[in-house]
Formats: structure tokens, C-alpha cells, sequence
């Protein structure tokens, strides 16, 4: 082809499609976060003012950008059938800062305006972190066991999301119910809903109704979010940076959730990049990594606290046939809706329970995938991972106000649920390397574990020399025992290959 006559469309019709598939996994996205986050107490000047807004701007950048890329791409192979990236806030990200960095941060801080600074500072870092690990990400994928990484996640998700949100779910019966059993039926069950609506949309729309018919929804509640649209610019802050004062000292345990997270993002971006390479769009995955970290620190510096990511969704817009259009045109809509408080409106119309029960399968969908994406060999390991978090659950629910409870049902609860993501990847990947026979990366880790333990980062409340000194005496003597069996192993080998 003619390299001047050659032209990549702006849009095309089977970009509207791909628009609307995106539109609704970001728009799904944006209200959970909002529902969320004044349900646990942030005001909504800082939801709508500050982390809408800086979330859209993210979700600005990323879309533009990825057009930019299948524009460049298009014209370096002269293809018209290039399809941009699809791009949006990362969901199985965006609950563990949720659950694993917001409401932490607000629970030991009780304060909304501080609890959000932390936040944000933990969502720069993780940007940070994404461009870091664009230099060494496969190194990482190589060495993090996979099912150590997922099982950890999985808790999170069981514990924090798919159980809290069924608690939430039972809170108005007739409404959650229905929208659980649309749930069940339309995605996990695979039934087309009537008119061909998502069955996430169509639960919510059902579950809305009936809360507003059966109550305890009422007609105020719409008046007060038709109140909310308005005009909600985006505002850069210097949040970020002040919440690191706090995020490197007494929350720093926040980093047990951000750092294995973020790692677990970087490599699904690559993932989700190299499924697109399969299909026969090339993009540098490296790049990607980059654009995904830099686009969760801009986000940050207007407020934002979520991180971004490449979505699988890319390969789904492929198939419709979709090229740029698709990814600028949920750049406009997301601007537009942040920035006029449509988000807000939706958030504060909907009730909680009818939300509910997506995240129900949004939580059960991970502790899936853990097991889904691991051999069966490895299950063991996967559900160990996830162990830790149920103590950080109690911990974390009950602790503060009935500290007598917990302590009567384990003196062991607190010191697990303490820096619980770093225990469950410690002891994941112990046990996957005890499935592989592999007693000297074994050992490894229960050091690690000793040196966490030491320093506080796992089975402590806070970072202090000697900190937990009686689990990190465990963990070197369950080093030593995991090095004897390594040479008892060597040794009985030598003596099978003499034998031989």
C-alpha cells in the first residue's frame, strides 16, 4: 500500500460496539468505587471532587494514548485492522485498594481526608512501581510463584469482596436476591438476558426497581442524586506527596497489599498484551507496563486512587473489528461524566444491594481464576495463600471493638492478620516450592519470612527492630528444617543414581 494514500480511520461503525462492551466495564468500575467509598465514611466532595475526577483523567490518558499507539502501528505494517488497547481502571486491582489499602487507612486513621491522602500516595507508588517493573517484569513472573501471588489476592477477594458484599446483598432481600440470581444465571450460568442487556446491567436495573417498589429505596433518593450533577473539574493535588509522610511511616504496612498487587497487574498487562500479539497486534509490552504506571500517577496527582491496566476486553473489541475510535470516544464519554457529576448522580441513585451481588461474582471470579490458572498439584498452596487473610478479616472488623473476641477465639489472629499479603505470599510460595521439591528456594523464603518478621513487616502492628521475634525464630527454624531436607534429598539421589 502507498504510504501516503494509506489511512487508519478515526472511528468506524464496529468501534460502537467495542465502546459500549468498554463503556459499561468502566462505568461499572467508577460507580462500585463511588458506592464504596461513601459507604465506608469519605465524603462525597472527596469522591466526586477529587477521585472521580482523577480517575477520569487517568482513563484520558491511557485511551488517547493507546489510539496513538494503534495509529503508529497501523502505519509502521500499512494495516486499516488495527484495534487500540483497551484501557480503563483495573478491577481485580481496584478492590484489593478498596478493601486492602482504603479501608485500612481509614480504619486505623479515622479520618476520611487523611485515610484518601494515603491512598493516593499508595496509587503513585504503584504507578511508580508499574515502570519499574517494566524493566524487570518477566524476571519477576519467573521467580513470584503464581499461585502464591493469585492465592494471596483470593483471600482478599473471598474474605473482603465476595463476603462482605453477600452480607450487603441480604440487607434489602427482594432487591439483592433477584440481582444475585441474575448474576448466577446471565454470567456465570451464560443466559442471554432479555433485549440482550449485559446481565450485570439488567440485575441493577431489576434490583433498582424492586428496591424502589418493595423499599427501603425511596423517590428521595433519586432527587438527591439529580442534585449531585454539576460541574467537577479536574484539579491537580499535591495529596500524594503529603499522604507519603504517613505511607513510609506508621501505614507503611500498606506496602504488604501495594507491592505484590502491583506486580500481579504489571504481569497481566503483559499477559493481555501478548494475548493481542497472538491475534496479530504487536505492541511493545514494555511500553505498555510504563504507560499503565505513568497513567496511575497522573490519576494520583488529580486525585485519583486506582490503578489503571491494559483489559483482556482488547481481544473481545478485536473480534468486533474495532480500531481507534472505540478507545477515543471512551476517553470523551469518561471526561464528561466525571466531570458533570454523572457518575455521581448514578452512585447515589442506585442502592448499595443492588451493586451487591456483582461484586459478589466479581470476588468469587478470583478466587476462581487461583485455581483456574494453577495446576491442581498446586491448590494446596493457592488456599494456604488465602488463609492469612480471614485472620486480617476478624482482625480488622472486630479487633478495635471487641479486642477481648478475637483474642478469646486465638491469641494468634492479630500477629497473622498483621502485614497478612506478605504472609500469604511467604507461605504460598513455600508450599509450591515443597510441591516441586525445591527446598533451597523453600529455604529462601522462610528467611525472607525471618527478615519480615524482624523488621515488622508481617506478624507486627508497626516497623521496629525485633518486632515479632518469636515468628521470625520460627521461620529460620523452618529454614533449617526445609535446607536438611534439601541435602537428605541430594543425598538420596546420589545413592539412587550409585544404586543405578
Amino acid at each position: 500500500m502507498d504510504q501516503k494514500a494509506f489511512h487508519y480511520p478515526w472511528y468506524k461503525k464496529e468501534d460502537t460496539d467495542a465502546f459500549f462492551a468498554l463503556f459499561q466495564n468502566n462505568l461499572a468500575n467508577f460507580v462500585i468505587i463511588a458506592i464504596t467509598m461513601l459507604g465506608m465514611g469519605f465524603s462525597t466532595s472527596i469522591v466526586f471532587g477529587q477521585v472521580i475526577p482523577g480517575a477520569a483523567v487517568a482513563v484520558l490518558f491511557g485511551n488517547l494514548y493507546y489510539a496513538y499507539t494503534a495509529s503508529r502501528l497501523a502505519k509502521r505494517e500499512q494495516r486499516v485492522d488495527v484495534t487500540a488497547l483497551s484501557y480503563g481502571i483495573s478491577t481485580p486491582v481496584m478492590f484489593i485498594f478498596l478493601f486492602g489499602v482504603l479501608l485500612p487507612a481509614m480504619t486505623l486513621t479515622d479520618d476520611p481526608e487523611l485515610a484518601w491522602r494515603i491512598g493516593v500516595a499508595a496509587a503513585f507508588i504503584s504507578g511508580l512501581v508499574e515502570v519499574l517493573v517494566s524493566l524487570i517484569g518477566r524476571w519477576i513472573q519467573r521467580n513470584l510463584p503464581r499461585a502464591a501471588m493469585l492465592g494471596a489476592i483470593s483471600g482478599v477477594a473471598l474474605t473482603f469482596i465476595a463476603g462482605e458484599m453477600l452480607f450487603m446483598t441480604m440487607e434489602i432481600p427482594v432487591a439483592g436476591l433477584i440481582a444475585l440470581a441474575i448474576i448466577i444465571v446471565g454470567v456465570i450460568g451464560k443466559v442471554t438476558m432479555p433485549f440482550k442487556i449485559p446481565a450485570s446491567l439488567f440485575a441493577i436495573i431489576i434490583g433498582t426497581i424492586l428496591a424502589y417498589a418493595f423499599g427501603p429505596a425511596n423517590i428521595g433518593q433519586i432527587t438527591e442524586g439529580l442534585a449531585y450533577v454539576g460541574f467537577y473539574p479536574f484539579i491537580p493535588t499535591l495529596a500524594p506527596f503529603e499522604g507519603m509522610t504517613y505511607l513510609f511511616g506508621a501505614m507503611i504496612g500498606i506496602f504488604a497489599v501495594v507491592l505484590p498487587i502491583t506486580i500481579y497487574n504489571a504481569i497481566e498487562t503483559m499477559n493481555n498484551v501478548e494475548a493481542m500479539e497472538a491475534i496479530g497486534d504487536k505492541y511493545d509490552v514494555r511500553e505498555c507496563q510504563a504507560v499503565d504506571g505513568a497513567g496511575t500517577m497522573l490519576g494520583s496527582c488529580f486525585g485519583g486512587a486506582f490503578p489503571t491496566t491494559v483489559y483482556l476486553a482488547t481481544v473481545g473489541a478485536k473480534h468486533m473489528g474495532a480500531g481507534r475510535g472505540y478507545s477515543i470516544l471512551n476517553a470523551i464519554v469518561y471526561t464528561l461524566t466525571a466531570v458533570f457529576g454523572l457518575i455521581a448522580a448514578v452512585s447515589e441513585i442506585i442502592p448499595v444491594a443492588v451493586i451487591a451481588p456483582v461484586l459478589v461474582y466479581v470476588g468469587a471470579s478470583m478466587v476462581s481464576t487461583a485455581f483456574e490458572t494453577n495446576a491442581t498439584k498446586y491448590y494446596p498452596a493457592v488456599i494456604i495463600a488465602m488463609l492469612p487473610y480471614f485472620s486480617n478479616y476478624l482482625m480488622t472488623r472486630f479487633d478495635g471493638d471487641a479486642p477481648e473476641v478475637v483474642q478469646d477465639i486465638s491469641t494468634g489472629i492479630v500477629p497473622l492478620g498483621d502485614g497478612a499479603m506478605f504472609t500469604a505470599l511467604i507461605l504460598g510460595a513455600i508450599t509450591v516450592f515443597i510441591i516441586d521439591g525445591d527446598y533451597l528456594k523453600a529455604t529462601a523464603f522462610s528467611l525472607i519470612g525471618a527478615g519480615f518478621s524482624f523488621f515488622g513487616l508481617m506478624h507486627a502492628p508497626e516497623l521496629s527492630l525485633n518486632a515479632s521475634p518469636d515468628f521470625a525464630l520460627g521461620y529460620i527454624v523452618i529454614g533449617v528444617f526445609f535446607l536438611y531436607q534439601h541435602f537428605r534429598t541430594m543425598q538420596t539421589e546420589k545413592k539412587h543414581t550409585l544404586d543405578i
